[in-house]
C-alpha cells in the first residue's frame, strides 16, 4: 500500500473568480486518482491543508511523525513547491529507516484544469515511489531528485539539479 499524505500548496488551491484569491477548501487528490483510474492500493490522509510558505518546524516535525507511524514503506507526500526542498531535508534528516518518501507538488493548481503541472507530477511521484530505493526523494517535471540535490529555480518554475 502507499500512504499518501496531503499537506496543501498550489496542488489543493481553488480559485475564488470574484475576488480573485486562491484559498484551500477540500483536496483535490481524490478527484485527480479517480479521473487518473488508479488502481493502486492508496491511504489518502490530509494532515494539512497549508501554503508551504506558512509551514512551521513544527508541521514539519507532523509530517515526519506520520511518515514514522505508518506501517507502509511507500509515503508520497502533496506540498507546496516554494518549500518543498526545506520539508524533504527536514524529512531525510529525520533519518527514517526502510522508507521511500517522495515529495510532490504543482505550479499551477489543479482546479486551472488542463494547464495544471498537478496531474502529470502526481502521476509522476506514484510511479517513483514504488520503484525508487528508501530514501526522501522530491518529483517534479517528470523528474526524480535526492532531497539533497534540488533546487526550485524561481525564475525558470522548474525543479533543477543542484
Amino acid at each position: 500500500m502507499i500512504q499518501i499524505f496531503v499537506t496543501g500548496g498550489t496542488f489543493d488551491k481553488e480559485y475564488n473568480f470574484v475576488t480573485g484569491k486562491l484559498f484551500f477548501q477540500d483536496s483535490n487528490l481524490p478527484e485527480m486518482l479517480d479521473r487518473g483510474r488508479c488502481t493502486l492500493d492508496l491511504n489518502v490522509r490530509t494532515l494539512m491543508m497549508v501554503d508551504s510558505l506558512e509551514l512551521t518546524d513544527l508541521d514539519r516535525e507532523n509530517i515526519v511523525n506520520n511518515c514514522r507511524g505508518v506501517a507502509t514503506n511507500q509515503i508520497l507526500i502533496t506540498h507546496g513547491t516554494d518549500t518543498m526542498q526545506q520539508t524533504a531535508e527536514y524529512i531525510a534528516k529525520a533519518d527514517i529507516q526502510g522508507k521511500t518518501i517522495v515529495l510532490t507538488g504543482a505550479m499551477i493548481p489543479y482546479a486551472f484544469g488542463s494547464s495544471s503541472d498537478g496531474f502529470f507530477n502526481l502521476g509522476s511521484a506514484l510511479a517513483f515511489v514504488q520503484s525508487l530505493p528508501p530514501g526522501v526523494y522530491v518529483a517534479m517535471n517528470g523528474r526524480y531528485f535526492s532531497w539533497d540535490g534540488v533546487k526550485k529555480n524561481r525564475s525558470t518554475g522548474y525543479f533543477e539539479p543542484v
